[in-house]
């Protein structure tokens, strides 16, 4: 009664005061005053639908049926519901929506397992379709959140009737079943859900649109399992053209949004376009940033004078977020990154904690071994869930900074506040893309141009970027360093210097590798001596090493730490008044 109440308001609200539908114009995304649309948006990928490696489990446990199998194996079926519960109260809540906004995001990409909303067809009676309230509720609470930050929800099948590809991960599909494309009734599950979606979101205008199959990758005719040589399409085709039928005969409001086969890309027989109110999207990993990268479907949207949305990317280092962003609305192409939430994550928004207790648990999974007690598991599990809160996860401000405000500049940011005399973690350089906060051999993923997996940050620790940071043994520290330091690399810091004058700065590092060499270089002009940095007796044994000299103005400077000479790890500078 009250989500009804709720969106009965929003219904008088929109109509009085014009706020209207987002819908398609030709080329475009438009709102109800017909102003271009931009959608920068982000996916909750793994809120609904767990996927294994944002767990950790990728190994042993990719789709989510098996993770469930596993973690009920462990602590029994009563207490294994008890912990989904709490994964999905605590996943996203209001706090996160209103994050999402403070940080320039416009939209969110929902991924839906269906049977949150249905149960699989082997539970149904006489091929009766039933209902369950759990993924409604769910959707209606974020609907609510997203209308008042005044942001766009886009509602993606994630994982439909039966899954829609050999990819398991990603739609949890089960090969032991009849996947979506075997089986009849899968499909009329998939239509009638798509109906009920438009019959209870048909009115809000803060719906931003219907995703109707996330990802297909599936072989009709074709030798390649993910469908990526298949040059007909026809039951995909068929199959979203009954559900935009479907959804017409309801709601004539909202867009749909289609996806190819292999992945989202492979259209092949999927045009011309049925719908007058349809965008075309395409999803974008590990490839090169150039317009030839995306050129096929800017040809689409030229073809059948529709727009096209970057539906899904991510996954990669900060450059690539940049220049892919950049990429993307210089085209006026809008875009939803992905995810939200994973464990131990640089490459997000957002990263959850991983416990030493969980890591006893994927320890045990992955390599046997003495079985963990259920009360270990079950409280290893429940403050997994726990940490999954806004409140308890850590905030990435370097990807944020490079998915908005490195898209419009090339101008580098204070990390932290750093004043001289003081001591600078290495860690807190600069944020801003490679060449212009720091420079690093390697700061990229181009896998799928180049046929290698390129590397950034090495350690996977702390940021995103090029800088291979790793964890820290020095008796004082930020948790971490830099290192893997080669000759020519250098990073930047934004400084506050609260007094001209003359300053020492000592260099505190370790090295196993020989002697190593380093400079300033201020504003871009003023070069200091070089110090030398001895080997020390590994690479946790420390030393310092003290550079003096250093002649400095008071106000805010640039100064970049250049490494003639690598093969040491850096943890901090520290600048003292001579």
């Amino acid at each position: 009664m009250k989500k009804s109440i709720y969106f009965l308001f929003i219904l008088i609200n929109s109509t009085v005061f014009g706020q209207g539908f987002l819908h398609t114009d030709g080329q475009k995304i438009v709102d109800a005053q017909g102003n271009n649309v931009l959608l920068r948006g982000l996916g909750l990928g793994g809120w609904m639908v767990q996927e294994g490696y944002m767990l950790q489990t990728a190994s042993f446990a990719g789709p989510q049926h098996v993770i469930k199998q596993k973690i009920t194996e462990l602590i029994g079926e009563e207490n294994t519901e008890a912990f989904y519960e709490a994964y999905m109260a605590n996943g996203i809540t209001k706090r996160d929506i209103d994050s999402l906004k403070a940080w320039g995001f416009n939209s969110v990409r929902l991924p839906m397992h269906y049977n949150l909303y249905t149960p699989p067809i082997e539970e149904e009676k006489n091929g009766e379709i039933t209902w369950l309230e759990k993924g409604f509720a769910m959707t209606d609470d974020l609907l609510e959140w997203c209308a008042e930050n005044e942001m766009y929800l886009i509602l993606d099948l994630h994982a439909a009737p039966g899954g829609q590809g050999h990819d398991a991960n990603i739609s949890d599909y089960d090969a032991t079943k009849p996947s979506l494309w075997e089986s009849e009734a899968n499909k009329q599950k998939m239509i009638a859900f798509w109906e009920k979606m438009a019959e209870r979101y048909k009115d809000h205008p803060w719906m931003g649109g219907y995703d109707i199959v996330n990802e297909p990758n599936w072989n009709f005719e074709g030798e390649n399992p993910n469908g990526c040589d298949e040059k007909n399409n026809a039951p995909l085709r068929q199959l979203m053209v009954d559900i935009t039928t479907a959804i017409r005969k309801i709601d004539t409001n909202h867009i749909i949004y289609i996806e190819g086969n292999c992945w989202g890309n492979n259209y092949n027989g999927i045009f011309p376009l049925w719908d007058d109110n349809m965008v075309i999207s395409f999803h974008k990993y590990w490839n090169f940033n150039t317009t030839e990268s995306i050129q096929q479907v800017l040809d689409y949207r030229e073809k059948y004078n529709a727009p096209i949305w970057l539906g899904e990317s991510g996954e990669n280092s900060n450059v690539w977020f940049k220049d892919a962003l950049t990429l993307m609305e210089s085209h006026n192409i809008g875009w939803a990154f992905w995810p939200m939430k994973k464990v131990d994550n640089i490459a997000g928004v957002t990263s959850v904690t991983k416990t030493p207790e969980y890591e006893t648990l994927l320890d045990y999974w992955q390599n046997g071994g003495e079985k963990p007690t259920i009360a270990f598991a079950q409280k290893t599990l429940m403050q997994l869930a726990e940490n999954y809160k806004m409140e308890n996860v850590t905030v990435k401000p370097d990807v944020v900074d490079a998915m908005f405000r490195q898209v419009q500049t090339f101008e580098t940011k204070a990390y932290k506040r750093h004043s001289i005399p003081g001591l600078i973690y290495a860690t807190d350089y600069d944020m801003g893309t490679q060449n212009y906060a720091y420079s690093d051999v390697d700061y990229i993923n181009y896998r799928v141009s180049t046929g290698e997996q390129g590397a950034w940050n090495k350690g996977r620790k702390m940021r995103n970027d090029g800088v291979d940071i790793q964890s820290c043994s020095d008796s004082k520290n930020n948790g971490y360093e830099v290192f893997d330091i080669q000759d020519g690399e250098w990073l930047l810091f934004t400084v506050s210097i609260e007094k001209s004058g003359t300053y020492a700065m000592d260099v505190r590092y370790s090295s196993m590798e020989g002697t190593g060499k380093l400079h300033l270089k201020i504003d871009g002009s003023t070069t200091s001596k070089s110090v030398v940095l001895p080997a020390t007796e590994g690479a946790t044994s420390y030393k310092t090493a003290t550079l003096s000299g250093i002649d400095l103005k008071e106000g805010t400077h640039k100064i970049k730490v250049a490494f003639e000479k690598g093969g040491f790890n850096l943890n901090y500078l520290e600048f003292k008044m001579q």
